[in-house]
């Protein structure tokens, strides 16, 4: 090695090895402490120490910015790390965090102030300084073990800046930030938080295979609720809107809860109602959903607990702070329509059902869910969606028989749809759609004939007219005869049979076919065979009569 190198070098060494000393006599002396000295004395010597750096730090002040405040999380603090995630870039930051959340996009890598580190700021001549620390949180159950919070420091000489100026900037920065990168999220709950994941979701009202009129409809009625803050409040309402999406499955509900995110940019809060244990949880669950923002319940009417209104026993909470009430429809209702309703502005709540004859009568009362969307079987204009969606055709000499067809096969845009994926040729997928619908339409019959036989099952309506002429006998039933008149589909003709005293009834009835009646002297039970196809097949019932009434 050069001689001059060596003699450059030296210094540096010299250094690093009084460096290494020190260090080494530091933690010697630590140890020293920590060994010899009494614990009073060790803490006497702490407190001393604090007092001196608090001395020589008396001109700055700290301002602790923590991410949840109560049950909801402080907009303030993801406004801050929105504002530093850009400033990062430009700072003498020696350690940070890169995530990226799955579903995001390739470039799309969070930049984010590792905890600890520290990042100087300047506004108008005056400097700020933000730390990233966390503190211990045993007190809240089903919260995080640990809580971040940003710390902000600063001359004390600077503190009507920090409140008037200086944290509004920030504020507005950071909205300014998050409109420029936009990114629509679908949150999960988990216990009582939320769990944001990117949402990629294409479906928009251009590719949404829906009726025109109902599409329009739709459209209109979102663009007029967020032109209408004032509105809303001049006539003193929350400003929320609740849609009623019901349908058969794979009518597309999903997909129009989907466009109507990307239409108003507006995040989804998927609820999973199974997922929440108490109505104290899910209070905290809508006080953490942010403003402009889609509250979706799907299958509303498949929740187990949501069919009963009233709660069950109500047993003591994991806190053990006394009791509380299991999540109920009357619950969910009260959070979505009632006083906690106001906690947020500019939101949409949507619930899903495939049956909405299911539902309980509280759900429709008026009021309650604004817009019923009812998402029916494909028609006509849906169909022609679809075809330019998967093959770029907006007209082709099949049309005609496929409209007409597509009325009466009763198929769901989830089936066309399908069909027109089969092939990549648009002939051969019209072609296709052609000899699906047909057989479709040729299984409706019977399909919809086993449908109204299990309807009967569930909804016979029994209408009884007694004889006004009858006399009690001794044994309290009516004496005489009791004609009665049992229906099951508007189109059949009723089947009237007379009974007297304890009679035994037989009756024959087929679809399409013809119905006999005849009387006896049972004990006082019908018996009924119900044909389906013509009478070809049929099933038996046993139903006791008392008193002229089937029980």
């Amino acid at each position: 090695m050069d001689p001059n190198s060596k003699a450059a070098a030296q210094p540096a060494k010299d250094f690093l090895a009084a460096a290494a000393s020190i260090a080494a006599s530091a933690m010697l002396a630590r140890s020293l402490v920590n060994d010899l000295l009494p614990k009073e004395a060790r803490g006497y010597f702490s407190s001393a120490t604090k007092a001196l750096r608090a001395r020589f730090s008396a001109g700055q002040h700290t301002v602790n910015i923590e991410e949840v405040e109560g049950w909801s999380s402080n907009l303030v603090y993801s406004a801050v790390q929105s504002y530093l995630a850009a400033k990062i870039s430009s700072s003498s930051t020696r350690r940070v965090r890169v995530s990226k959340r799955a579903g995001a996009e390739k470039k799309s890598i969070g930049v984010f102030l590792e905890e600890g580190e520290e990042v100087t700021d300047t506004f108008r001549g005056c400097e700020f300084k933000w730390r990233l620390l966390s503190r211990d949180n045993n007190l809240v159950v089903d919260q995080p073990k640990k809580i971040q919070l940003y710390q902000l420091s600063f001359d004390r000489t600077y503190k009507d800046v920090i409140f008037d100026a200086y944290l509004p900037y920030v504020l507005d920065r950071a909205d300014e930030i998050k409109a420029g990168e936009k990114k629509l999220k679908i949150h999960l709950n988990e216990q009582d938080w939320w769990m944001p994941i990117s949402l990629h979701h294409p479906a928009t009202f251009d590719t949404l295979a829906m009726d025109t009129d109902l599409k329009q409809d739709v459209m209109g009625d979102l663009a007029r609720f967020v032109e209408r803050k004032e509105y809303y409040r001049k006539i003193g309402r929350a400003w929320k809107r609740g849609y009623l999406i019901h349908g058969p499955p794979g009518t597309g509900k999903s997909s129009l809860v989907a466009a109507m995110a990307n239409y108003l940019k507006f995040d989804i809060y998927d609820l999973e109602l199974t997922a929440v244990k108490w109505n104290s949880a899910l209070k905290r669950l809508l006080i953490g959903m942010k403003n402009k923002s889609i509250l979706l319940v799907e299958d509303i009417d498949c929740s187990i607990r949501l069919r009963r209104r009233e709660p069950r026993p109500s047993s003591e909470t994991p806190c053990g702070r006394g009791k509380d009430e299991r999540v109920t429809l009357s619950g969910l209702l009260n959070l979505v329509d009632g006083l906690w309703s106001s906690c947020g502005e500019e939101r949409i709540v949507v619930f899903t059902t495939n049956y909405k004859d299911r539902l309980d009568p509280a759900l429709l009362r008026p009021g309650r869910m604004d817009v019923h969307v009812h998402m029916g079987y494909c028609g006509a204009s849906a169909f022609r969606t679809l075809a330019y969606n998967y093959h770029d055709v907006d007209d082709h000499p099949l049309f005609g028989e496929i409209e007409e067809m597509i009325g009466e096969a009763k198929v769901t845009p989830g089936e066309v749809a399908e069909v027109l994926t089969r092939s990549g040729d648009a002939e051969s997928a019209f072609g296709g759609l052609v000899e699906f619908l047909q057989v479709k339409r040729d299984r409706g019959t019977e399909e919809e004939e086993e449908m109204e036989d299990k309807r009967e099952e569930e909804f016979d309506l029994v209408s009884n007219v007694s004889n006004p002429e009858n006399d009690y006998n001794e044994d309290g039933l009516h004496g005489g005869s009791t004609s009665r008149t049992m229906y099951s589909r508007a189109d059949w003709p009723p089947i009237n049979f007379r009974g007297g005293r304890g009679g035994y009834m037989q009756s024959f009835r087929g679809r399409g076919g013809h119905s006999q009646s005849f009387r006896g002297t049972g004990e006082g039970n019908l018996q009924s065979y119900r044909g389906r196809g013509r009478g070809r097949r049929g099933r038996r019932q046993f139903v006791n009569i008392v008193w002229g009434r089937v029980v």
